[in-house]
């Protein structure tokens, strides 16, 4: 009878344990392909505020924004800074409903005991910067409106940071972090569903759910067919967007309903299938782009003074920088204290801050419920936007000094997790308690045991001579 997959090495009351095998193939897949739309991310921001304050074309940039295109008798008539922060980012949630399903069904969410803490981490993650952000304000006489802004963290933005520190976290650190951003996003969703749809428009909404109901009847039939479902996808966007509902909803809707459980002889679910396509689609375009309208703020003197001045921006400063790093470390210490789950052995409480720190990095979502926050306010809008890239930027810098502190650690954990000593495909942490495992071992070694006699005997022959 076969034995159930293991994630090796771990106890079960261990947080942080390594990930599973199948588990470990689908978070390398996903976390290469965010690394490279965050550096794709990176660029892109720094293009905007290179465009956005380059004496002589600074004004092109807003003027290029500002465009108009779309079908007004649909009610799309929208700028091209609209279209990337309505219309883009409904691919970058779309594949984070499918991320969502996946944990839910498949993932780390899907048992109770282990998404506890990640979880609980999250809620925390996204409870404190908040309050940091309303206790700043009610002390200064600021505006609450702003108080999600530093709620969100940037996956893609973090990863790039990894990469380009040259820190390789270990699979458990990598597998938090991508699930902490997959409830964080969920988080996200509801709020700006909840808290930024002004008003609403019946119809629409009605066609949007009879759409949304058409799109989940055609997958439980099991119809394929991309000619079907991106034009129904259109539809069902535009009807949402012009109900009063934020477009990106329609996206995590109709990523939710994909199946992402693999039924007999399938080697990956639909849900997985399609995500794997529009991943890099997400990441290496229409979040960069949305950078690229979103980010060109003015730094002037005077804009940057506003960060630490202004009530609203120092808010949103503080809520990414401390707020995120006490809200998920001391959530992560508490989930781990009352659950009795000790912490894994080749970690320690420095990396759980560390990783808490580059979750401090908000840029996409924290961009995109600043202007949603502020609207109708350009100038703070633009001030709060700069308060994100400023402290998106710090808590990258402090993140990545206590990561490379512990740099050394994580490649002797990442060489361990790699090692394939029999050559049979599957690193060796995940088949060493398979008795097969060592039976190759012996006959490899017995090999090498052979090869070196037969050597040392050639030498000694040699000597004699």
């Amino acid at each position: 009878m076969a034995k159930p997959e293991r994630t090796t090495g771990s106890a079960p009351n261990q947080a942080f344990r390594r990930v599973s095998l199948r588990e470990r193939g689908f978070l390398a897949d996903a976390l290469r392909t965010e690394t490279v739309g965050g550096v794709l991310l990176l660029l892109a921001a720094v293009a905007a505020l290179v465009w956005a304050n380059a004496p002589g074309i600074s004004g092109s940039y807003e003027s290029f924004s500002n465009i108009h295109i779309g079908p007004s008798a649909l009610g799309l008539d929208l700028s091209i800074e609209h279209w990337a922060s309505e219309g883009l980012l409904a691919v970058f949630f779309f594949v984070a409903g499918i991320e969502l399903k996946r944990e839910l069904v498949a993932g780390d969410l899907k048992d109770p005991k282990a998404a506890a803490l990640p979880v609980i981490a999250a809620v925390c993650g996204m409870v404190a910067p908040a309050l940091v952000y309303l206790a700043v304000n009610g002390a200064m006489g600021g505006s609450a409106s702003g108080w999600a802004v530093p709620t969100a963290t940037d996956i893609a933005f973090a990863l790039a940071v990894l990469a380009v520190i040259g820190t390789s976290l270990p699979s458990a650190l990598r597998a938090f972090l991508l699930t902490l951003a997959v409830v964080d996003d969920l988080l996200a969703i509801v709020v700006i569903a909840i808290f930024f749809t002004h008003h609403l428009n019946f119809a629409a909404l009605g066609g949007a759910a009879a759409g949304l109901a058409v799109f989940w009847f055609l997958l439980r039939k099991g119809v394929r067919g991309w000619w079907i479902y991106v034009p129904l996808g259109l539809v069902i966007w535009g009807l949402m967007y012009n109900s009063g509902v934020h477009a990106t909803i329609a996206g995590v809707a109709m990523g939710l309903m994909l199946r992402c459980s693999r039924r007999e002889g399938e080697d990956v679910s639909p849900g997985e299938r399609i995500e794997h396509l529009v991943r890099p689609l997400s990441a290496g375009l229409a979040v960069p782009l949305f950078a690229l309208f979103a980010a060109g703020v003015p730094v002037a003197a005077g804009d940057l003074a506003a960060v630490f001045t202004q009530p609203e921006t120092l808010g949103v400063t503080l809520g990414l920088v401390v707020g995120k790093t006490v809200g998920i470390f001391g959530g992560t210490w508490l989930a781990a204290r009352f659950t009795r789950a000790a912490l894994s052995d080749d970690l320690a409480w420095a990396d759980v801050f560390a990783l808490a720190t580059l979750a401090g990095i908000g840029f996409t979502v924290s961009l995109l419920i600043g202007e949603l926050a502020f609207e109708g306010d350009a100038e703070l809008t633009e001030h709060v936007k700069a308060a994100v890239l400023v402290g998106s930027l710090l808590a990258a810098l402090l993140a990545g000094v206590l990561l490379r502190l512990r740099n050394a650690t994580y490649r002797r954990l990442t060489e361990e997790e790699e090692r394939d000593e029999d050559s049979d495909g599957i690193p060796d942490v995940y088949t060493q308690d398979d008795p097969e495992y060592h039976l190759r071992m012996a006959r490899i070694l017995e090999r090498k045991a052979a090869e070196h006699r037969r050597l040392a005997e050639t030498m000694a022959a040699e000597r004699r001579e």
